[in-house]
């Protein structure tokens, strides 16, 4: 950007703009994943609805676009964007609580660790993520998949209403009453209309305690483990959700120390209920293997929402693919057993994650989120340090997944796609009306550093 550039948006914005040299510039424009190297044209680190506004019209009337950072945590790094100006909620995270009403309203910024931290005052939880340092408006506008939407829905199902701020700066509240047509639209079409500076949540009884934690089984017994899994878990009460992983056993302490550093199967388990039902539910996942060792026990709420923040903290280079299943087949559980033995890294995965429950009570076009239907999602997954590295693990990344593919339904979770080219599998049979709401809302595609969804040609 040129200096003339530089002292317009200073002059236009005020103090809340940073720019490339400023102290806070670097520390503002990193994200989650360390591949994600960007530099924005300026940073409007802003603190209130009036900022974001403020900062909207003026990008409305010099053309756009603008990129949006809440959390940071996006896998494509749909936050930063090289000579774009970004507007970074960062610093927006306040959370209020309405107990008696069970209403929770989140600042666009926050993350679901403030959430965590101010609904659990009250025994309360809203639908959120698996690791508390994510963002809540990323997770939450692409559909909010986690430990509880099995049993209380993805994060849009209790989503009661957002306050956006709309191209050309106006500022509007969507539900549905107000907005339908925005309404529906984001709750699943990700980050395409506006800027999201504040979200009402419906909040539910949860905690303080609940049982979770990790169970680990030998990689040579996987196979029995995930046939069992593929046939029980689907019989599980909705007040359980497990996740199934084949990765390298951590340094815990629930393992025999020859272990650690091995290949093993981990069932990631959540249950709301206590302890001895939940182990009563949960058995019949083992397929009759004994496990090598379990952290699975009764502890709060907010612990159990931590407990992967430290595997999937900020710091390193990642890349996903995700594929959507309808049933874990014996093709998919063969072919990811083959995989398992050849992970790049010690930090690299193949990862199920559990749905149906409560997510398929949702009829399927009441919201924009187009995958009511499955069952599972598989997300192989490259976690490495070495920039030097970079193209052997998307490599690698990208082997694996054209191998998990053959078993795969058509389709892919928005939030888990790593290049910004997944708009058409992500919204599917939606992308229609998507793009006619687009085009009532942002016709210039303002919004377009994401997932995009172009707006329909006028009629």
């Amino acid at each position: 950007m040129a200096p003339d550039d530089h002292s317009g948006l200073s002059f236009a914005l005020g103090n809340i703009a940073i720019f490339p040299g400023c102290d806070a510039y670097d520390a503002r424009r990193i994200v989650w994943n360390e591949t994600v190297d960007r530099y924005p044209a300026a940073i409007c680190a802003c603190r209130t609805p009036q900022d974001v506004q403020q900062v909207v019209s003026h990008m409305s009337q010099r053309g756009g676009p603008v990129s949006v950072r809440g959390g940071g945590h996006n896998i494509a790094g749909t936050a930063v964007a090289d000579d774009v100006v970004m507007i970074d909620l960062s610093d927006m995270r306040q959370v209020s609580v309405d107990a008696e009403a069970r209403r929770v309203r989140v600042a666009g910024g926050a993350t679901f660790a403030d959430v965590d931290a101010a609904t659990q005052k009250h025994w309360l939880a809203v639908a959120g993520g698996v690791v508390s340092s994510t963002g809540v408006g990323g997770l939450t506008l692409g559909g909010g998949i986690g430990w509880l939407a099995r049993r209380h829905g993805l994060s849009i199902d209790n989503l009661l209403s957002a306050e956006v701020v709309l191209p050309g700066g106006r500022r509007v509240t969507v539900s549905h009453q107000e907005h339908s047509d925005l309404f529906w639209a984001l709750r699943g079409g990700g980050g395409n209309f506006g800027v999201v500076t504040a979200f009402e949540f419906r909040a539910h009884p949860v905690g303080p305690n609940v049982s979770f934690g990790p169970t680990f089984f030998d990689l040579d017994c996987a196979e029995a483990v995930l046939t069992a899994y593929a046939q029980q878990s689907q019989h599980l009460p909705n007040e359980a959700c497990v996740w199934a992983n084949l990765m390298t056993a951590p340094p815990s302490p629930a393992l025999p120390t020859r272990w650690h550093g091995k290949k093993v199967l981990t069932l990631m388990q959540f249950h709301a209920g206590p302890l001895d039902a939940a182990r009563t539910d949960l058995a019949p996942l083992y397929g009759g293997v004994k496990p090598l060792g379990s952290a699975f026990a009764e502890r709060p709420f907010v612990e159990a929402q931590r407990f992967l923040d430290d595997a999937y903290a900020f710091g390193a280079r990642n890349h996903w693919r995700t594929h959507n299943h309808t049933k874990l087949t014996l093709g998919l559980i063969s072919t990811l057993m083959d995989l398992a033995a050849d992970l790049p890294t010690q930090a690299s995965e193949l990862l199920i994650c559990q749905l149906g429950g409560a997510i398929q009570d949702v009829p399927a076009d009441a919201t924009a989120f187009a995958h009511r239907h499955v069952q599972c999602v598989s997300t192989p997954g490259v976690r490495w340090q070495d920039a030097g590295q970079d193209a052997q693990m998307i490599a690698w990344l990208r082997r694996a997944s054209e191998r998990i593919a053959e078993h795969a339904d058509p389709g892919a979770y928005v939030n888990f796609i790593a290049e910004q080219s997944g708009a058409d599998i992500a919204y599917q049979h939606h992308m229609e009306r998507l793009r006619g709401i687009k085009r009532r809302y942002d016709p210039n595609n303002m919004f377009r550093i994401n997932q995009n969804i172009r707006p329909a040609a006028p009629p």
